[in-house]
């Protein structure tokens, strides 16, 4: 049997049939030399153009309901590419989450891989077919229900599966040449990074590196699995490798930025933190929101104040339900981070020269939060951009 190869396209590779048709085509010729499990993504926009459409019909769109919506988005993407395989005479064949044996705990919208059950997926790889798999989806063995795992859960998907049929790497394949130092979108002098160590890329999607789900990373490292970033337009010889102990006996240096855009600051006048995360977490399961990523937790004498972050369509639906809640105190301004992400040991000269750089940049940094592998500064969102390009000369 030829060597197995996992890969994922995103969305923005996948925009529309010409683009299909191209990633079409360099699955068909990778797999005269490999045997290919290929997980994709919604076309584009699509799952936002979903969300958008589930706003227009319900102020709390139940999470159950969202889940059957966007599912749809990946489905679309699988058979399309399936189609144009098979019109190369690449033998495929498609399959959701569920057919494929993806089984999730019984969370809506932000599901956990419990367990891969691919006895589908073996016997179409043992039939010489090329595995097209829909992305972001799973199913609960308990409620027989639907799951999706999160903006961006395609990518835990494609190491999920990697690590169920001990692929030999999993490529993650985008529109962009490799993880960059920083967004070369705000940084015109961002520089691709050739390799990182699981750590390394597990703390820079934490903090907001939107190149992996921090999940699929954090299962990479857990089961060994060795990825490969790169573009989907051409063979892998550029991009960023990621694997077990590269970089680690590199002495102390800036690696990277990274940044949330939207961050989220909500007072409790609960003293008991434990106390106020529950509250609020009850809050969000009665509104039907997913509970967004915690950054930060803070206990004063009379307070707690906490700092949240999530995708655009979930933290507008935390700011609607707070901005009028007793319990709760939303601060009106949005607050962006922008982390620092070093390698080597930490030491005092780092976070003195971030401050440095901000204060020259005449930006006023809100809080500062230390983390084993990186510094990070929040600051008000109207200032994320220049914070950013400030912080950039220190790498």
């Amino acid at each position: 049997m030829k060597p197995l190869i996992v890969q994922k396209y995103g969305g923005a590779t996948l925009a529309d049939p010409q683009k299909i048709k191209a990633v079409s085509s360099r699955i068909a010729n990778q797999s005269q030399e490999n045997s290919l499990i290929v997980v994709v993504s919604a076309m584009g926009k699509t799952t936002n153009s979903l969300i958008d459409l589930a706003s227009q019909v319900s102020s709390h769109p139940q999470r159950r309901e969202m889940d059957m919506l966007l599912t749809v988005g990946e489905r679309i993407s699988m058979s399309l590419v399936s189609m144009a395989l098979n019109d190369l005479g690449c033998r495929a064949i498609s399959f959701t989450g569920s057919q494929a044996g993806i089984f999730t705990d019984d969370s809506h919208v932000n599901a956990f891989i419990k367990d891969v059950k691919g006895f589908r997926v073996e016997e179409a790889l043992k039939d010489d077919k090329v595995v097209i798999l829909a992305g972001f989806q799973g199913v609960s063995p308990v409620t027989k229900e639907i799951t999706t795992l999160g903006r961006g859960g395609s990518d835990t998907s494609a190491v999920a599966m990697a690590a169920a049929f001990n692929a030999e790497r999993c490529e993650i394949l985008k529109d962009v040449p490799a993880v960059f130092t920083a967004d070369p979108n705000v940084v015109k002098s961002a520089r691709p990074l050739q390799e990182l160590n699981y750590d390394q890329l597990m703390e820079m999607t934490f903090w907001g590196a939107k190149v992996l789900h921090y999940r699929s990373v954090e299962l990479a490292k857990l089961r060994d699995v060795t990825l490969y970033i790169g573009p989907a337009s051409n063979k892998t010889s550029d991009g960023t490798l990621v694997k077990k102990g590269l970089n680690m006996f590199e002495s102390c240096k800036a690696l990277s930025l990274n940044s949330h855009e939207t961050v989220l600051e909500i007072k409790s006048l609960e003293k008991n933190t434990a106390k106020a995360l529950k509250s609020l977490q009850s809050l969000f399961e009665e509104k039907q929101i997913a509970f967004p990523q915690l950054l930060h937790c803070e206990i004063s004498h009379d307070e707690t104040e906490i700092l949240l972050t999530g995708p655009q369509e979930i933290m507008g639906a935390v700011k609607r339900e707070l901005q009028a809640h007793k319990g709760f105190a939303l601060n009106s301004t949005d607050f962006s981070t922008v982390t620092l992400t070093c390698t080597g040991a930490t030491s005092p000269e780092i976070p003195q020269k971030v401050l440095e750089k901000i204060d020259q940049a005449q930006i006023q940094a809100r809080k500062l939060i230390m983390s084993a592998m990186s510094v990070t500064v929040v600051v008000n969102a109207n200032e994320r951009n220049k914070a950013i390009e400030a912080l950039h000369a220190l790498i």
